[in-house]
Formats: C-alpha cells, structure tokens, sequence
C-alpha cells in the first residue's frame, strides 16, 4: 500500500522526508527508499523492511540535499528487495510511484531492444527509461512526463526528480490519489494529506489524470490534454488529515473514488505481476480441500456470493454462502475437508466471528479475509488473507467491498490452478485480467455525471427493483442494500429470472426497476426482463457496458461503464451502482457517511 513524499524545500529535506514517510506507515509496506539533489545529481537511499532500515543507511550515508522524494513499497512487480525498492534511476530521471502499469512488459521489450538496461524487476523502472529518452531526443522535462504518460496503461501516482533541474518536482496521477502542499518558500506533493499534513495545511487535490511541476513557489497544474488548469487550496488540519474528505463532500464519496487504489493494493498481496502468476497462500493446498464454507453478513456476504461462481466455476470447488447470524444455529453439517472461510471487513463483527470459532470448535481449517489485519479474526483463523482498503470512514461499505471481491477473485485464480483446472496460459490470461481492474475502475468512475442525473428521479421513489442474473444477481442484493442504507427507500435485490415469479406484481410507473447486465451469456434473457417491465409502465435503469448499451430495449436510461472480461464485471460495475444510492441519499438531504441505526461494525448479536 505505496506511499509518495516530495519536498521542495529551504532546509535538508532527509528528515522530513522520513517523518511523513513514518506517517505513511499505516498503510502497509516491505521497503522504503529516498533521493535527493545533491550538486545538480540525484543520490539516494533504499532498504527492505521498515523506515528503522531505512534510517540506519542515512546515519552512515547521509543526504543534504533541499529537494527530495521518498516512497514505501507494496511489493507488485518483483520481490520486496532493495534492488525492487524506490525511488528508481534511469539515466537523468529519478522516480517514485504507487500503481500498476499493465503495459509494462511491452514497453521494457522495446526499450531493453533501443538497448537501455534495467536494473530491477518492476514495472516502475519502465517509466523512468522512458522520461529519460523523452529528455534525450530534445523534450522539456514536462513535455517528456506527458509524452510518457501517453503512453501508459494502467493507475498510477508518481512524483519524478531530474538531475540539472535542482528546484522542481513533477508529479501525475491517474487512478491512484495525489495531493499538493503549498508552503512558505517551500512545496510539497504526497499521496495523501496525511503525506504533507506535517508540513502544510494548505492542499489542493489533483483531478484524475492531472500532472504538476513544483518549485519552492507555486504549483503548475495541468489537466490530462495538457491544458493548464487551477485546483483550488483547501485548508486541512495535520490532526485531521488521516480522515479528510479532500474534494468530497462525504466520506463515502471519496471512498468510492479510491477504489482503483484500493483494488491495486489488494492484488499486490494475491498475484504477482512480474511473472503473470497466482500467489499460492503458505500452507493451503486447495486441492485438498473439497468444499468452502464463507460465512459473512451485509455486504461482504454479497462480495462472498460472488466468489462462489468464481470457486465453483473457475477451479470445480463446490462453495457455500451463508448468513453468520443463521449459520451455526442450524447445526450445519460439515466435514474435515471443508475450508471455512470468514469474511468480513472489521474482522470483528459477532456473527462472523462467533460462526468462524464453531468450524474451528469443529475441527475444520479456517480463513479470514479482512481488513484489518489485526483483528481477532485474523489472529484465530488458521489462515489470514488480507484486504488492503486502507481506513474506511463511511459507514455504507464501499472500497472494503471491492478489496473483498478482488481477493476472492485472485484466491479463485489460484483455487483452479492447484486443482489442475487451469493451465499456465490461462493462469497468465487471468492474472493480466485481473492488473486491468484498477484503470477499468477507474473508467467506471467517469459515469458520475450520468448516474448524477438518474438519481433526481430515483429519489422520488418509495420502492426500488434491482435485478441481476449470474454474478450480477449478488450485485444486485448489494446495490438494494446501498440504497436502503443510506437514501431509506425500501429496495430489493432479485435473480432476474425470478420477476415472473412474484416481484413482476410491484412494477408500475413509480417504480424504478434497475437492472445490472453487462454483455454477457445472460444478456439476451435480461433483455427479455427488461422488455417486460417497460410492456407494463415501469422505469428501466440500464448498468451495462458498450455492447449492452447497443441492444438496450427502447425507453430504458442507460449507465455505460467500461468493457471487460467477465471475471472483474463485478468490479467495475460497482462504483456505478454505489455512487447511484450515494447521489439519491444527497439527493434526499441524508446523512450518507452516518445513516441512522446503523454502526460501522457490528460487535454484538
């Protein structure tokens, strides 16, 4: 879970860069590294393992220079290494970065052939070559950032250092969060508030795709096109910082905009991006287990009921959902084979952790995937699956549930290939599947505006249909719950093939039917669902992608995310459906971050 630093500074900026990078600590790292200028050159300074590592260098090998990077790494492209850990150094172009470039294999394979050489196994080394020959054949230092960031596929923030331009700092950001610090004679660029909070308490917050160059007296910003834009100062206080809701006006909308980060920091503990591989969890061997028991409540049993068509599709495991609150009053019959698996984001919700001790009573092996990596869930299973959200504020979980859902998927990519079901090319096909969710995500979020406007009329609504087939019928149970939650408008999720069998009676034309379909195998039977709520005056609100959106039936509004392989649909399908209950609550003056009667974790039954 990187983290970025950047001084331009009228001081030696070692310390400080070290100070925020400590404050950086909370979210997760395996090595940590900085540079400065020093004399017109860039030097700097890495170590596996914590900051302590890190400071211990320093002490022998001090730096002085006024101007200076810093990063913690989140292995995802190599081995948490020395050799791994940032900043990275290509010719005058040093860099650090937090993301994953998906594109980064071809683009090493052309450069290694204009015979540069690497010195790492990352995809992060990739960007610093080609700023570098950008700068060679005649570029600025900002032109050579945006030709390079042309070029780019994937979600990233960097903040880059040249060697001869001693006074400045560039940085971008695309899918993963990065801010500006404005000093006195000084400026900063961090990926978070918390980052720069030491420093400064004036921030301004980068839109998507922008990039920046600062010196010791302004920040020039400019947009994706290159445009020069204005983001506004925003003043933040150092204690507030972890919890600052930036440009957002709710917690939850801000923790629904850092689901690509969140997404890309998950993945790093599953997959291993460099070989294109499944990381197999130490100890379990899936093809000795033959079924999986989840137990969860809320949301996570939703993200839970996804996984089991990943389970049982992609590796033939049989895999059972069940409501903890239900489950272990029913006595339910297990065997020693049986996998049991808790998921949910606290690791402390009662029912959750009350079904996970009756399988471990039982003599079953069990799992915990959570969020917080210390919880008593974690601590007691037998294996410990992490989820990397970072803090989550809104009570109406988001960023928590798609972390969910990508450690699922990735724990069913390597389900199948332990149970021989998969092949290493199909393996690979999955794996690069799964390192596109981050930027694909980060695409679905530029629906906001269309979903904005659905949301006026939805909000006037008393009841609210959601249908889904497949993977989609569990993501039509969440969006159900989102918009019960937050807006108080009584919805339902349902299989679409069930509306003949009761919901079809509550369709008029107050009722808003919403209805989750990509293109996919079950499309042309959603189709005919739509057709005939529309044939009885109802309100179609289409979720799909391109190909869907071409066969929409006539009269249904349509919401386009991003095309994608079925395996991540459910991924990039869920900012659209949350930021439509998120723009209803606004819309009817809720309080969305803390709905009534509802707590963050449920620690009683």
């Amino acid at each position: 879970m990187c983290g970025i630093i950047g001084i331009v500074g009228n001081q030696a900026v070692s310390p400080r860069l070290i100070d925020s990078l400590k404050r950086l600590e909370y979210r997760g790292y395996d090595s940590a590294g900085i540079a400065t200028i020093e004399g017109g050159k860039v030097e700097r300074r890495r170590a596996k393992g914590k900051i302590r590592a890190l400071e211990d260098k320093l002490l022998s090998e001090p730096l002085s220079g006024l101007v200076g990077i810093g990063h913690t790494r989140w292995a995802t492209h190599g081995v948490p290494n020395e050799r791994n850990a940032h900043p990275h150094t290509a010719g005058r172009v040093t860099l650090v970065h937090n993301g994953i470039i998906e594109n980064f294999a071809e683009l090493k394979a052309s450069l290694i052939h204009q015979g540069r050489v690497f010195e790492s196994d990352t995809d992060t080394e990739v960007i610093a070559h080609l700023i570098d020959r950008q700068l060679g054949l005649g570029d600025s230092p900002i032109a050579a950032l945006k030709n390079t960031l042309d070029q780019l596929t994937g979600a990233f923030a960097l903040a880059v250092l040249v060697a001869g331009e001693n006074n400045q700092i560039m940085g971008a950001r695309r899918g993963s969060p990065l801010v500006v610090g404005h000093g006195v004679g000084e400026m900063f660029i961090g990926s978070d508030a918390l980052a720069v909070g030491p420093f400064t308490n004036k921030i301004s917050y980068l839109d998507e795709g922008d990039f920046v160059v600062i010196d010791h007296d302004r920040a020039q910003i400019f947009d994706a096109e290159g445009t020069a834009v204005d983001r506004p100062i925003k003043i933040v206080s150092a204690s507030a910082a972890l919890v600052e809701k930036g440009n957002y006006r709710h917690f939850m909308e801000k923790e629904i905009h850092e689901q690509p980060e969140s997404c890309q920091r998950t993945l790093g503990a599953y997959v291993d991006a460099l070989t294109s591989r499944a990381i197999p969890t130490e100890g379990l061997d899936f093809a000795s287990v033959e079924r999986i028991q989840i137990v969860a409540c809320g949301t996570a049993s939703y993200a839970a009921q996804i996984a089991r068509y990943l389970f049982e599709q992609l590796a033939d495991l049989p895999c059972d959902v069940e409501i903890a609150s239900e489950f272990r009053y029913r006595q339910p019959a297990l065997r020693a084979t049986t996998l049991a698996v808790a998921v949910s984001q606290s690791g402390e919700t009662a029912d959750t952790l009350a079904a996970l001790r009756w399988c471990k009573a039982g003599g079953l092996r069990t799992a915990a995937l959570v969020n917080s990596h210390e919880s008593t869930m974690a601590r007691e299973a037998d294996f410990l699956w992490p989820t990397h959200a970072g803090p989550e504020i809104g009570v109406a979980s988001t960023k928590a549930f798609t972390a969910q859902i990508t450690a699922l998927t990735a724990l069913a990519v390597t389900a199948a290939v332990q149970r021989g079901r998969i092949d290493a090319a199909e393996e690979t096909r999955l794996v690069k599947v799964l390192l596109e969710a981050p930027r694909l995500i980060a695409a679905s979020l530029q629906t906001e505006d269309a979903v904005r406007s659905l949301a006026i009329d939805t909000a006037k609504a008393r009841d609210v249909l959601y249908l889904g087939r497949g993977p989609m019928f569990p993501m039509a149970m969440e969006g159900a719950l989102k918009l019960k939650e937050i807006s108080y408008i009584h919805a339902e999720g349902y299989a679409a093939g069930e509306l003949k069998h009761g919901p079809i009676a509550l369709v008029d034309e107050s009722t808003p039917v919403i209805i989750i379909a990509p293109q996919d195998s079950f499309f042309e039977k959603t189709a005919s669902n739509m057709s005939e709520v529309i044939a009885r005056g109802g309100r179609v609100i289409l979720f799909t992608d391109e190909a869907g959106a071409a066969h929409a039936p006539q009269g249904a509004r349509v919401v386009i995310a991003p095309s994608s392989d079925p395996l991540i649909t459910p991924l990039i399908m869920s900012a659209p459906i949350q930021m439509l209950a998120y723009f209803v609550a606004v819309q009817k003056g809720a309080d969305v971050d803390q709905p009534r009667n509802l707590a963050k974790s449920v620690t009683v039954e």
